[in-house]
């Protein structure tokens, strides 16, 4: 599709997207077909977009940069957090061999297993969930993606990844800065790294009642 070749080239790569993995994978997810009809006219648009339940899914630059700071392999284990749509999961697929997807609204996580099984993707399980709790039944993860805000930074989540793995997660309050941020598990230890500053939905449940980090 024309207008998926033109996103690529124009908001992704043009911004500095090097992965080829993640170019290509860009270049073959639908997001006309993961997103409401009323507004699969701007799928391809250089912005977020409503999903319903006061979500949204990310400008397509975002899924883009998320999923190269996540530097995924071929024969990785993805969890994510946040399935929202379902487009994040999509283009991890298209790069790894296993997505494992929590979405703590019911309503959400349903629709986005009727797209993602209309674009016949066997890799991708979801579930209904307390994302900040992980999925410990599948873990360890060789990477975590967070599609929401944490005012709180999950340690369980962190426990879920295997030594050097990473973790991309926007932190920061939902009224205030955000910053996208990779954690790397080091042992019994983590380390931080900071890439861009960005606006994402407030994560919620448990872990997110916790103290400040």
């Amino acid at each position: 599709m024309l207008e998926r070749e033109q996103m690529v080239t124009r908001q992704i790569i043009s911004r500095g997207v090097k992965d080829p993995l993640v170019i290509d994978a860009m270049k073959k997810v639908e997001r006309h077909r993961l997103i409401p009809e009323g507004i699969s006219g701007a799928a391809y648009e250089d912005s977020p977009l409503p999903i319903g339940m006061g979500q949204t899914i990310s400008q397509p630059y975002i899924v883009a940069l998320m999923t190269e700071l996540l530097e995924p392999a071929s024969t990785d284990k993805i969890l994510e957090v946040g399935t929202g749509s379902g487009y994040q999961a999509a283009v991890l697929a298209e790069i790894v061999d296993k997505v494992y997807s929590i979405e703590i609204i019911d309503d959400l996580r349903q629709s986005a297993q009727i797209r993602l099984d209309a674009l016949g993707y066997k890799n991708i399980f979801l579930k209904t969930a307390d994302g900040g709790e992980g999925w410990p039944e599948n873990a360890p993860y060789d990477g975590i993606v967070v599609t929401a805000a944490a005012r709180v930074l999950p340690q369980e989540l962190i426990k879920q990844l295997k030594e050097g793995g990473r973790m991309v997660i926007p932190l920061g309050s939902s009224f205030g800065i955000q910053e996208l941020t990779i954690i790397t598990r080091r042992a019994d230890s983590y380390e931080s790294q900071y890439s861009i500053a960005v606006r994402f939905v407030p994560m919620t449940g448990t872990s997110q009642s916790q103290d400040m980090f």
